[in-house]
């Protein structure tokens, strides 16, 4: 690896060169101007390089989290993360998953496993490629930014399709040494969640912490959980050019499943749950230790290492009978049906490595970001094991599992972007990334009461190239353009099917494509946020899932290469200050905004060519208002999402739990703050004309069948900074 990274710092050692001899003109001057992240009420884009990453050309977002006001307690999804154009949000947290999942361009939003999630840069999903689910996020609370970028995210960050959102916690305040917060929240339906942090600067040691815990009996019955959460970060800064970190984040959680419904059963009442011995926890453990260092003004070197050690465990009465079988007690064995257990260890390494440098080329400053990723994940499946007749929490297996197998998977990423300045408003970034994948599972299936092994071993070389162009019109506003290439290999996920009535095709292969962006953004003094734009997304051999209905024997969902597909459409954010616009100097503010998406998202070839890709709504369309002072804020926002299918079929009735119709929504939220010296109160109501609606139709985990969102709630709660 350390001649990998070295062939990366020579790569441009005459820029070096050119460097050393005009050090003092000119590249101090831009730093200060290109770190800035301009915004508008905390909603704006990233600058063209920042803490070493190149945004130059890139469709990108940036929210500041704390200028939002939203149900931060319970992760309110769409109010936070609303605001970005075209984001498909599964609404399942309190349904049985441990998060919300989100999606971008008609992509599947669930467990957002088409994106490359984040935490202060490092990866915190189960693993990068072989098991990319989300099941831990950050609460909101901690969080200072998002920041995210759209498909040309896969040279810098991987090769997902989505993009990548990176959730930047919280530091300790430089000019204290001890601060406290504390935010204590209740509401509809048993919720309760408490986050203390403290803070602050020790010298030369900046530290910060945090703790959360939550409870909530849920909307539904059955649907009970509780989550403990923990942060903490330790940061050494050694001199203004070396600073040196550790951080330790935990999660631990106990939730009850209540299970999905058949269409009837959802029509006659969404709030309905058949089943009660449903268990799920999902214990997470994440180390990560890292390095910044200034080489130099014009050259700067990035080093983040991580460890995760989590787990998934399950206990539940399985898929068999779909939705409509309820979980009763037998009236001939006076039991219940002994429920299925499922175990799954999600343990990964990664070390990322980048290094940027400012230089010269004559007249043409230009800007290198390069390094390299390796990253080991080793994952242990077993599922389909015969557990108790209980009702409690009760992993306890008879026999063997109906699978046993361990994966493992090493990729090793070398990357390079660079920003060619051909004058002070234009600019090229080309960049490549190579992906060297080396996938393993070993163990066993039992099919029909025989043990079958279970071995393979893939090897992949996969080269992604990109370029992106920008243009300023404006020091504020440009025109941006991008082309990307994409890659997603087959996941453990897409290799095991969860249970019985799901199969995979054993000819599946990996799926590869690219983004296109083309638009027009930026910021008018303080009043007006825009970005304009078009996309364009080829996926090839898209893995999805299919009804299959053979001549004999029941239906099945088929986890197989669909087809390939293309996604178009517009995607616009406008933001509007009113009174600003008005009066400058202005200290309240009045803002109306839109995030619209316009989504055209069809298979391309094979038997469903211009059948919908699923999951794929034809429009995201949120609109608000936000109203600002030094004192009083509040948000009223409407989010309309169009329908949507559940397979590549298009049916709309289904007696598979997967396949089926999933219609248009609209829901309205609104929340309010109330600021005194260090105090601030809170409150809110989270769909307020009491929608009945829903978001997944799940074929296996954690329903089977529809998986329906939240009703009408309320929050409220008070916060204190010492």
């Amino acid at each position: 690896m350390r001649k990998t990274i070295l062939s990366l710092v020579i790569l441009f050692p005459f820029s070096v060169m050119a460097q050393r001899k005009d050090s003092t003109k000119t590249i101090l001057l831009q730093e200060v101007i290109i770190n800035g992240i301009k915004t508008v009420r905390g909603t704006g884009h990233m600058p063209e390089v920042k803490d070493g990453i190149i945004y130059a050309g890139k469709k990108n977002e940036v929210i500041l989290v704390d200028s939002l006001d939203a149900n931060k307690a319970i992760n309110n999804t769409r109010q936070i993360l609303g605001r970005i154009p075209g984001l498909n949000i599964v609404e399942t947290e309190t349904g049985g998953f441990t998060a919300n999942g989100i999606g971008t361009r008609g992509l599947n939003p669930t467990q957002s496993i088409e994106m490359n999630i984040r935490q202060d840069g490092y990866n915190i999903s189960g693993d990068v490629y072989g098991y990319n689910e989300s099941y831990y996020l950050p609460p909101m609370e901690a969080v200072s930014r998002i920041e995210m970028v759209r498909g040309a995210a896969s040279l810098q960050f991987g090769s997902q399709f989505g993009g990548m959102v990176n959730y930047v916690l919280n530091e300790g305040p430089k000019d204290k040494k001890f601060e406290w917060y504390s935010s204590e929240t209740g509401g509809s339906f048993g919720l309760f969640n408490s986050f203390n942090s403290v803070g602050g600067t020790l010298n030369k040691f900046n530290y910060y912490g945090f703790v959360q815990y939550r409870t909530l009996n849920g909307w539904r019955p059955n649907s009970q959980q509780w989550q403990l959460s923990g942060f903490g970060r330790l940061q050494y800064n050694a001199s203004e050019k070396i600073k040196i970190g550790l951080e330790y984040t935990l999660l631990r959680n106990r939730i009850q499943m209540p299970g999905g419904l058949t269409d009837s059963m959802f029509a006659a009442n969404p709030r309905a749950s058949f089943r009660t011995r449903n268990w799920i926890k999902s214990p997470w453990n994440i180390v990560h230790a890292f390095a910044d260092v200034k080489i130099s003004s014009q050259t700067s070197l990035n080093i983040k290492s991580s460890l995760m050690i989590s787990n998934r465990s399950l206990v539940w009465r399985n898929e068999d009978g779909g939705a409509g079988a309820f979980d009763d007690i037998d009236p001939v064995t006076g039991k219940y049906v002994n429920r299925e257990v499922g175990l799954e260890d999600m343990n990964n390494s990664s070390t990322e490595i980048r290094l940027l440098h400012h230089y010269r080329m004559g007249k043409i400053s230009s800007t290198l970001s390069s390094g390299i990723r390796y990253t080991y994940a080793w994952f242990l499946k077993q599922s389909g094991g015969e557990g108790t007749a209980g009702t409690d929490f009760d992993l306890s297996v008879t026999g063997e599992f109906g699978k046993d197998i361990k994966f493992t998977t090493t990729n090793v990423a070398p990357f390079a972007e660079n920003i060619f300045r051909l004058n002070n408003r234009f600019s090229i970034t080309p960049g490549f990334r190579m992906e060297y994948l080396v996938s393993t599972s070993n163990g066993y299936k039992i099919k029909s009461g025989v043990k079958l092994p279970s071995h393979e071993n893939r090897k992949r070389l996969v080269p992604l190239l990109g370029v992106g162009t920008e243009y300023k019109l404006t020091p504020n506003t440009n025109l941006y353009a991008n082309l990307s290439q994409a890659y997603r290999p087959i996941t453990y996920s897409d290799l095991t099917p969860f249970g019985v009535t799901s199969k995979i095709d054993p000819d599946l292969k990996d799926a590869s494509g690219y983004n296109a962006d083309l638009g027009y953004r930026g910021t008018v003094k303080n009043y007006l946020n825009f970005d304009m734009g078009f996309f364009y997304m080829a996926y090839q051999n898209r893995i999805g899932k299919i009804l299959v209905s053979p001549a004999s024997g029941p239906a099945y969902s088929l986890r197989t290469n669909v087809a390939n597909s293309v996604h178009k459409g517009l995607e616009s954010y406008v933001e509007f200050n009113v009174l600003k616009y008005l009066d400058m100097k202005s200290k309240k503010g009045l803002s109306i905004f839109n995030s619209l998406a316009l989504i055209d998202a069809k298979y391309t070839s094979g038997e469903f060519k211009g059948n919908r890709v699923e999951a794929a709504a034809k429009y995201i369309n949120r609109l608000g208002i936000t109203y600002n002072d030094q004192k009083l804020s509040g948000t009223l926002q409407m989010s309309n999402i169009g329908d949507a299918y559940g397979d590549a079929t298009n049916l709309r009735l289904s007696e598979d739990p997967v396949a089926g119709y999933i219609p248009a929504y609209t829901v309205l939220d609104a929340s309010f703050t109330y600021r005194l010296l260090r105090y601030s109160v809170k409150a809110g109501m989270n769909n307020i004309a009491d929608k009945k609606y829903f978001t997944q139709r799940a074929d296996e985990y954690p329903g089977p069948g529809i998986i329906p969102s939240i009703g009408r709630s309320f929050y409220v709660g008070i916060t204190a900074k010492f």
